[in-house]
C-alpha cells in the first residue's frame, strides 16, 4: 500500500515536461537567429517558443502517447455495405495534426524566412509525435510540384498554406484548408519509379485522365489530394488525384489495407487501388519525374529535420535523466564515462541540427548558388543524418538503463521511429547514387558545396585535412559506385564540421573535429578522446527545465 517503506520512491528523475522544447535547444535557437533577418527575428522566436511550450506540455505528451497506443483503423464499408474507404484516427491524432497545421508547418514558401522558421518548428514538433509530421511534410512539399502548373498552384497553394485543419472529406474547394499525400511506390518498382505500371488514360477534357493501377505505399491516405506518378501515353507523368470530386462524389480511391509498421504507428500508410480514378495532369506528359522531384527534395529535407528532432529528443531525455539519477556516490552526469557517452550523443545531435537548418536557409535564399548547393547537399545530408538517428536513439535509451526499455519512458517510441527517415524518400543507396548523379551532371553543385566548406578553411587543421581527403575521393571516380557511401559520408561530415567550426562553441567544434574528422574515435558512442571539455558539451545539450 502507498506510504509503506517498500514503496518510497527515491532516485527517480522528474519527468521532462512543462518546458519550452525550442528555447531549451541552444543549437537550434542559435541557428534560427543566424538565418533569420533582424526584421522578423523577434516574431520568429516568439512563434517557435509558443510551439515549443506546447510541445513540452503534459497535455500534448499525453495526446502523443494516445495516438500511438491506438493507431488508425481502416473502414472499407459503411454499415449498409457501401464502399467508403475511410481511415479512423484517435481524437488525439486530430488534435496534434490540427496544432501542427495551425503552427504553420505546411506554409513555408511565401513567408519571410519561411523555410527556416518552418524547419525549426518541424524539428520541434517531431519531438512530440513524429507520425503526424508525415501529412504536414507531404502538404508542405507538394507546392514546388504544383508550381509546374500555375493554374493548379493558384487554386491549391492557399489551401495547403492554410492554418486551419478541416478533417472532413468533402470537395477541397469548400474547405478552408487541405492536406496532401503522395503515391509513387509500386510493388514491382520500389524506388525505381520509372518502372511503374499504373496507367493514365486521357479524357476528352484537356489535362484530365483516368488512372488504373496499384500503389504499394500511399502516404497519408486520409488526405484531400495526392500527387501520383502514372504512365501516360507520353511516359511517366505526375497527376493530382483529389479524394473527393468537385461535385461531392467520392473519387475511386480503394484502400486495400493499412501497413502494420515497426514504428510511426499513429500515422496511416496504405496500399491503394485506382480503377477509373479521375486525375488532373501536373506538368507535361513524360515529365513526371522532373515535376515531382521538387516534392521529393523537400520531403528529403524533412527526413533530415525529422531525424534531427528525434535525436535531439533522445539526447534531451538522456541528459535530463543523468542529471538527476545517482549511482556509485554521485550524479550520473558527473561520471567521466557517462559524460563521454552523453557528449558523444550531443555532438551527433548538434551537427544534424546545424546542417539541416543550413539547408532550410538555402531554400529561403533561393539564388542560383544556393539551389546548386541544395542539389548535392540535400541527398548527402538526408543519407547521413538519417543513418545516425537509430544508433543515437538506442544509445540514449541505454543511458536510462532498464527505464529506457519501458514504454512509459517514451524512448522505445523514439527507437522504433528512428530507422524510418532513412527508408522514406529513397533509402541510403538511392541517396548515394543521387549524389553521384549530381557530381557527374552538375559540376556547379560541387562548386557550391566546396564554397560552403571553404568558408571554414584554416579554422581547424583536422577539418582542412578531411577536406583534402575528400578531394582525393572526388579525384578518382573510377568504379566509384561501390564506394559511394564512403564518399557521401565524408561530404556530409565535412559540411557538418565546417558549420560547427564557424558557429558552434569551441568545445563542440573541437570535439567534433577530433572524433569525426580526426579519427580519434572508437566504434561506439562514449569513445571520445581525452583532453576535450566534455562537461561543457553536455551542459549545452541539457534541456533547461
Amino acid at each position: 500500500m502507498a506510504g509503506t517503506p517498500t514503496h518510497t520512491v527515491t532516485n527517480q528523475p522528474p519527468p521532462l515536461v512543462g518546458y519550452d522544447v525550442f528555447t531549451a535547444d541552444r543549437a537550434l535557437v542559435e541557428a534560427v537567429d543566424r538565418y533569420t533577418g533582424p526584421d522578423v527575428r523577434k516574431e520568429v522566436r516568439a512563434e517557435l517558443s509558443a510551439l515549443g511550450r506546447a510541445a513540452g506540455s503534459a497535455q500534448l505528451q499525453e495526446w502523443a502517447a494516445q495516438a500511438n497506443e491506438q493507431p488508425p483503423r481502416l473502414r472499407t464499408h459503411d454499415r449498409y455495405g457501401h464502399r467508403i474507404d475511410e481511415v479512423e484516427f484517435h481524437p488525439a491524432w486530430h488534435r496534434l495534426l490540427g496544432k501542427g497545421v495551425s503552427a504553420g508547418l505546411t506554409g513555408a514558401w511565401t513567408r519571410p524566412s519561411g523555410h527556416v522558421r518552418r524547419a525549426a518548428g518541424f524539428l520541434v514538433w517531431t519531438q512530440v509525435e513524429a507520425g503526424n509530421c508525415c501529412p504536414l511534410s507531404m502538404t508542405h512539399a507538394a507546392v514546388p510540384a504544383l508550381r509546374d502548373d500555375p493554374e493548379l498552384a493558384a487554386e491549391w497553394e492557399p489551401r495547403l498554406a492554410s492554418t486551419i485543419y478541416d478533417r472532413e472529406l468533402r470537395p477541397a474547394g469548400r474547405k478552408p484548408g487541405a492536406l496532401f499525400g503522395m503515391g509513387m511506390t509500386e510493388k514491382q518498382g520500389g524506388s525505381d519509379v520509372r518502372a511503374n505500371t499504373t496507367r493514365a488514360q486521357p479524357l476528352s477534357e484537356a489535362g484530365t485522365y483516368l488512372l488504373t493501377g496499384h500503389k504499394w505505399f500511399c502516404s497519408a491516405p486520409m488526405s484531400d489530394a495526392f500527387l501520383v506518378l502514372a504512365q501516360a501515353p507520353g511516359g511517366p507523368t505526375c497527376f493530382l488525384v483529389p479524394r473527393v470530386l468537385a461535385d461531392g462524389a467520392r473519387n475511386v480511391f480503394l484502400i486495400q489495407r493499412l501497413k502494420d509498421k515497426l514504428g510511426n504507428r499513429s500515422n496511416a500508410s496504405a496500399e491503394v487501388e485506382f480503377d477509373g480514378t479521375w486525375a488532373r495532369r501536373v506538368g507535361e506528359e513524360g515529365g513526371g519525374v522532373r515535376t515531382i522531384i521538387g516534392m521529393v527534395a523537400a520531403t528529403r529535407l524533412d527526413c533530415a529535420l525529422g531525424s534531427a528532432g528525434l535525436m535531439r529528443q533522445a539526447v534531451a531525455q538522456a541528459v535530463h535523466h543523468c542529471a538527476y539519477r545517482e549511482a556509485f556516490g554521485g550524479k550520473l552526469i558527473d561520471k567521466p564515462l557517462m559524460r563521454n557517452v552523453l557528449a558523444d550523443l550531443a555532438l551527433e545531435s548538434e551537427a544534424a541540427t546545424a546542417l539541416a537548418l543550413r539547408l532550410a536557409a538555402a531554400y529561403d535564399d533561393g539564388g542560383d548558388p544556393e539551389r546548386a548547393f541544395l542539389r548535392l547537399a540535400v541527398p548527402a545530408a538526408k543519407y547521413w543524418i538519417t543513418k545516425r538517428c537509430a544508433p543515437v536513439a538506442v544509445e540514449a535509451a541505454e543511458c536510462l538503463g532498464g527505464n529506457g526499455y519501458v514504454e512509459e519512458s517514451g524512448l522505445p517510441r523514439l527507437v522504433r521511429e528512428s530507422p524510418l527517415n532513412s527508408v522514406w524518400e529513397g533509402a541510403g543507396n538511392v541517396q548515394a547514387l543521387d549524389v553521384l548523379r549530381v557530381l557527374r551532371r552538375e559540376p556547379g553543385a560541387l562548386d557550391a558545396c566546396l564554397t560552403e566548406i571553404g568558408r571554414a578553411h584554416g579554422a581547424d587543421h583536422r577539418l582542412d585535412r578531411a577536406v583534402k581527403d575528400l578531394f582525393t575521393e572526388l579525384a578518382d571516380l573510377e568504379g566509384v559506385e561501390g564506394r559511394a557511401r564512403r564518399l557521401v559520408e565524408r561530404l556530409a561530415l565535412v559540411l557538418q564540421g565546417s558549420l560547427l567550426v564557424r558557429y558552434a562553441p569551441s568545445e563542440v567544434a573541437d570535439a567534433f573535429c577530433a572524433s569525426r574528422l580526426g579519427g580519434d574515435h572508437g566504434a561506439s558512442f562514449g569513445t571520445l578522446p581525452a583532453g576535450l571539455d566534455l562537461a561543457a558539451v553536455v551542459e549545452r545539450a541539457r534541456p533547461v527545465h
